[in-house]
Order: C-alpha cells, then structure tokens, then sequence
C-alpha cells in the first residue's frame, strides 16, 4: 500500500491552467482523495460527509494558523466561530468564519489569553468543539479542563498529557522512564539567580536556561559564564511569566552546534500512534525558527526509524491522543536527546503534509470526536521534499529580525509559481501591530526533490510583493541559496556562524553588479522614454533630444559607474565597464512585478521607488539596493549639492523596534559604561535589553517604564 500511494501521489504533481481550481491527486485509501486547492494553495483531504464529526467548531486563536483550520473544517462541512480582539475585527479569520465573537481589547491577556471571555463566546454561539492552533491557550491544562466540563470536546490531547508534556521538569522524567534519550541537566525548579549559577557550574557551561512552561522560543537563553546566567535567569523568568503566566525555570547542557530535529506523532484514543517522519528546524534565531523542511539531509532510516519509535515509544507513556510534536537536539554523531513534546500543531506541520500526504487538522478532528486512525506506519511515505519559510514583518539586518509595524499597503503572494503554497492570515491593507507576532505568511514549496523544492522556493521568494513593512525575505533568500545550505551542513548555530557581524544582505559577484547596473539603468530610459510620450505619440519638445543613447553615471554603494544605454524596441543594450549586455523586459513600470532577462538569464526584480532626482530602489536576488542614476550634466551638478550630516548616534539611544518599555534602568545625572543596560523593550512577547554605546553621563530620559514606542523613537541622551 504504501508503495502504490508514493507512486500515485508524486506522479500527480504537475503544472495546470492558471483559470483550472482544483488539481486532482489519487490517494491509495478510500476514504478520500487529496487536491490542491489553487486558490490557497492547501494540501489537504476531501471530507467523507457519511462520517459525522462535530456541527460548530470555535478556533480559539487567530491569525493564519485560525485561517488553515477553517479551511478544513470547511471542506469537512463543519461551520466555524473565529474569536476576536478588538483591533482584529477585520482580520482575514474573522471574515472566513461562519460567526465571530470579540473576546476582548488588544493585549492578548485581555483577548486571545482570556478564558472567560472564550468561554462565554463557546455558549453563545453553542460550539461543540474547539481547536486551540498553536501558542495562546494551545497548551493550557486549566482552558481543556474548562471545556471538559463544559461538555465542549478539545481539539488536542487529554488533559493529563498536557500537564505532563506541558512541563519540561515533568516531561524529562517521563521520558527518562520511557528509555527516551534525555539531555544531562538539573530536573527540578531553579528557585533563584544564586542557585542558577550553582547548577550551571555543576552540570559545565555552556548551560541553556528554559521556562518550564515554555515553548517557541520565549523564555530561553544560552549561558557561558555566572555573569551571563544571572542575566539569563532574570530574562527568562520575566519572558516566561509575561508569555505563559509561569515564572519557573529549569538548567540543563547546552549541546553546542547541533541540529534540531522533530518527529510528528499522531495518536488516537484506540491505543493506537504513528510517526510521520521528521522535519529538519535547526535555521533558527534566538531559538525561533526560520527555515524548515520535511525531510532532513541528515537522517539516515536507521536513524529516523529509532527516533521515531521513541517518540511513539513517549506518546503511548502518557496516553497521548491528537497531533503532537516530540522535538530533539542530534549531535554531528547522530547521537539524539530529547529536548520537548509539543501537544499541539506546530507552526511548520505543512511540510509534513506536502509529504505524507495527510491533513493533520482533519486526523486532530477525527480523532477528538472518537474515531480510530485510518493508517498504520507501513502506509506513511516520504513523497518528494518541503521546504518552509516563516515570512516575517521584521528587519533581518538587526539581530537577523527585529519586529516592523506597519499596514500592508500592497501585498501579492506568489501562488502562480507551480507547487507552492502560502498559509497566512493577513491581506492587502492588513496591519501588523505591536501586540500579536510578526508573521506574515508560511511560504512552502514542494518538490520530488529537494533541489526542486530550493528552486521553487528561491522563485517564490523572488514574486512574492510585500510593501508597507519591512520583511525578512532578503535573509529567507540568502539562507536558501548558501552552499552550506544547499550541501545540508545546517546546525542551530548556522545564523551566527555564517554571517558573525551579523547580515547584511546579499553580496554581489561583479557579474551580479553589471547585471543590477544594467536592469537599473534599462529602467530608467524606458520611464524616461515613457515621459516623452502623450496618448502614443511624442510630446512635443523645445530640445532635440538623441532617443537612441543614453550616457549615465550610477551610484551604487560605494562605486560610481559609468554606463551607457541604447534602445531596440523593448532591448536595451548597456555596455558597464566594457561588458555589453542586452536586457530584455514588457517593462510595465506598473507592475509590482518585472521579469527581465539579461543575455538568456532571466531574472524577477522589483522596482519598489523611483523619483525625478534619479533615486531607485529595486529588490534583486532578494535584497533591495539602493542606486542615484543621473545624467552626465546632473552628476556634473550634483557636487554643489550639499549633504545632509550624519546624526551621531554615540551619544543617544534610540529603540531598534516597536515595542513597550519593561525598564529603565538610568535616570538624568548618572553615569554609565559602554554596554551597560540602560532599558528593556519588550516586542513580540520578547524581551531585549539596549546598552549604552560609550560611557558618559545621562543628559535626559525620553521614556519610561509602560510607555509604548516606534522604532527610531528617542529614548536616552548622553551629554
């Protein structure tokens, strides 16, 4: 069976009409048969309406994680309740839902995290279910008890599963007992700084310092030394308890340059769990992750096989029953170790899908209302590859990812690219605020290979128009097209080790540099030529002006080049240092979007600004460079031209991000030495510390503790 369902599903992948809906895959069980749905781009499995589920499901979440359950819930033929804040009302999931319900204001301990208002809005609309997404109430004991006793079904495990793999104390001695391989560390609760230090030098640094009830990254920090485990502790207990409502910490080894690997479980109530392969998360930053893909390079069958029979091997301990992750940290010897069991769907469950074939919300569904599971392990394949990236609203050249805000005032996804898919949750017009996390969309591509899957993701990323906020495609793009990427040399030190000075964008080979020059410059004589014409014909002109060649000077970084343009229909030739290069292009200077190719290379840039002073900005190979394209005579008078100074930024502090202010810790009148902590921003639930550039004294404080701020706002003056 199960090789009759890999023939049948990877043979199905092929290119359709763009005006075609639907892509039609056979699938080898009868209960179904698997489409890809054009429109969204959703993997996922018709729904046999002779097996009865449940009338009303309410999403308890937001965002695209609310948008991917109501699509299967659609095709199920369940009707849905999306819940709300206030500066959600017109959000994406709340449009898709049959009925909507505001739970409360912003702050998601008002809205998204208060169980009393979910709980009346679950009466209200009379749902007979939940689906908690990820994060939020996803992983919350007391919100599943509540519902249990309410007679409303939980789309997710058994309360006990939760609290046993919800704690990671609790959770590493139950996977000790289950002989599941656990990392060295200190299974109880670190009451305070003094005593983290006394651990973290028992066990050897480096150490990891995690919030107990912790999970995506929040509340986790690496330390190397007793200085950086007393800030450590500080951090992750105010992390923990600002995310999860749970201050408790715990110590363990720090495994250095490692890979993160997870195994999908899934598991019903007839004793009865599968592993569905790995997925290989080690592209991370501050232990959050950015890239991901099903399978991993690194795995061998032996390999997956004993970490996927120890993930099982766990779920069975605790009678787990749902979609779960069991995550573990794999040395370069292939040495594996537990680090946690997520009971819930994780944020990159789409891979897994691509290749397996299975809709994970619909197995969450079907097992919650009692039904038994329809595959055993020989029936699960590996078809083909998925690659996921996280497109964020964040500026990767800080700290590879800094929060933006902003309205998304022009925003295009790139479902015309073959095989990709797009979960989100935002639409043109959208904002992205301070309160909730900067995702925008998962972008995943799939292929029968994994250099297929890389190719069309790096084609993705090239059309994928996202305007009003700064994003991470830049960062996405270089990752994915690293040769140590590409090779599979990944560990969750990848980020730092490759780009130590942190990124900086893609650096371009001197052909990559004529071929920006020359696509920049073709642009601007085809606006230019565009300027001369009124309704198809020429203006009339005081000038003579030589339509044919054009003498330019670019600035581009640092460099000033010389080019110079002549034009044949819709080709340009443009000779740049002695390279003559003909490009080629429709160029729709409306269109968000430009295909162009550049001698028989065919490339897709986008123009994001120009102005009359020459000024362009064009995204190329995923990184927006900014060039001055003037005449030989403007250059010649640009020189008089004075510049503006640059700000000496010394001497005052401004915020990196938006965010509110946890602390200051300076006030007027003290001094301070370079790298001392002068406040704390909090944005996306993440907590950050800013020092001082140099010493010197506080000449003023711009802000204070509880305040919210934009980025570049001041906050502290030096004198």
């Amino acid at each position: 069976m199960a090789a009759s369902l890999r023939q049948m599903v990877v043979g199905a992948w092929r290119r359709r009409r763009p005006d075609r809906h639907l892509l039609a895959l056979q699938c080898a069980t009868r209960h179904s048969r698997w489409c890809l749905i054009t429109s969204h781009t959703l993997y996922t499995a018709e729904y046999d309406p002779n097996e009865k589920t449940f009338e009303k499901l309410l999403i308890a979440n937001r965002g695209e994680i609310a948008c991917r359950v109501i699509k299967t819930c659609k095709k199920m033929g369940i009707k849905t309740v999306a819940i709300h804040s206030d500066v959600d009302s017109s959000a994406v999931h709340v449009k898709m839902a049959d009925e909507a319900v505001c739970v409360g204001p912003a702050p998601t301990s008002k809205s998204y995290l208060n169980m009393d208002a979910i709980m009346e809005a679950i009466k209200k609309t009379r749902a007979q279910a939940v689906h908690p997404g990820y994060g939020f109430l996803s992983e919350n004991k007391e919100f599943a008890r509540r519902l249990a006793s309410e007679g409303v079904t939980f789309i997710g495990p058994d309360t006990h599963a939760i609290q046993a793999m919800g704690d990671k104390i609790e959770s590493k001695l139950l996977a000790k007992n289950a002989k599941v391989n656990t990392i060295p560390g200190f299974d109880g609760v670190v009451k305070d700084a003094d005593e983290a230090v006394r651990i973290a030098r028992e066990i050897g640094y480096p150490v990891m310092i995690k919030a107990s009830a912790g999970g995506g990254g929040k509340g986790m920090r690496i330390a190397w030394s007793d200085e950086q485990t007393r800030e450590g502790f500080r951090f992750s207990s105010q992390e923990a308890a600002s995310s999860f409502g749970d201050d408790r910490l715990l110590i363990e080894k720090f495994i250095d340059n490692p890979r993160h690997i997870e195994i999908q479980v899934l598991a019903d109530k007839h004793d009865n769990a599968l592993w569905l392969n790995e997925r290989e998360c080690s592209i991370q930053r501050r232990n959050q992750k950015v890239v991901e893909e099903a399978p991993s390079t690194f795995l061998d069958p032996e390999t997956r096989r004993a970490m996927g029979e120890q993930a099982v091997a766990l779920a069975k301990a605790v009678k787990y029953s749902s979609a779960g992750t069991v995550e573990f940290l794999v040395d370069t010897r292939k040495n594996f170790y537990f680090l946690e069991m997520n009971t819930r769907l994780q944020v990159e469950h789409p891979i897994t899908e691509c290749i397996t074939g299975l809709d994970l919300v619909q197995e969450m569904i079907r097992v919650a209302k009692g039904y038994p599971l329809r595959h055993k392990q020989a029936d699960i394949p590996i078809n083909g590859w998925a690659v996921e990236c996280r497109v964020y609203a964040e500026d990767p050249y800080k700290s590879f990812g800094l929060p933006s805000i902003g309205r998304l005032s022009q925003y295009q996804e790139p479902l015309h690219v073959s095989n990709v898919r797009v979960d989100s949750g935002i639409q043109e017009g959208s904002d992205i605020n301070i309160y909730y996390d900067p995702m925008i969309s998962k972008l995943i591509t799939y292929g029968s290979d994994r250099a297929e899957a890389l190719q069309r993701m790096e084609e993705a990323l090239d059309n994928y128009v996202i305007r009003g906020v700064t994003h991470n495609i830049a960062l996405l793009r270089e990752v994915i097209t690293h040769p140590r990427f590409v090779q599979g040399d990944v560990s969750t030190k990848f980020l730092p080790d490759v780009y130590p000075d942190g990124f900086k964008g893609h650096k371009l080979t001197d052909l990559e540099k004529r071929e920006l020059l020359a696509i920049a410059t073709s642009l601007y004589v085809a606006e230019q030529l565009r300027s001369q014409q009124f309704l198809g014909s020429p203006r009339i002109s005081l000038a003579k002006l030589d339509l044919n060649n054009w003498e330019l000077l670019v600035q581009l970084g640092d460099g000033t080049y010389s080019v110079t343009v002549s034009n044949n229909g819709s080709t340009f030739s443009v000779d740049v240092d002695g390279m003559k290069l003909n490009v080629t292009s429709e160029w729709n200077l409306a269109s968000p979007l430009s295909s162009v190719t550049i001698d028989g290379t065919q490339r897709t840039i986008q123009c994001l600004s120009r102005d009359a002073a020459g000024n362009v900005s064009i995204q190329f190979l995923g990184t927006v460079y900014k060039l001055r394209i003037l005449t030989k005579l403007a250059a010649e008078l640009s020189k008089y031209m004075p510049e503006k100074a640059v700000e000496d930024t010394t001497s005052i502090l401004r915020s990196p991000m938006p965010g509110a202010v946890v602390v200051v810790s300076v006030k007027p009148g003290d001094l301070v030495s370079e790298g001392q902590e002068i406040c704390v921003i909090e944005a996306m639930k993440m907590q950050n510390s800013l020092i001082a550039a140099k010493s010197g004294k506080v000449k003023a404080v711009h802000c204070k503790a509880g305040e919210t701020v934009g980025e570049g706002d001041l906050l502290v003056e030096l004198e």
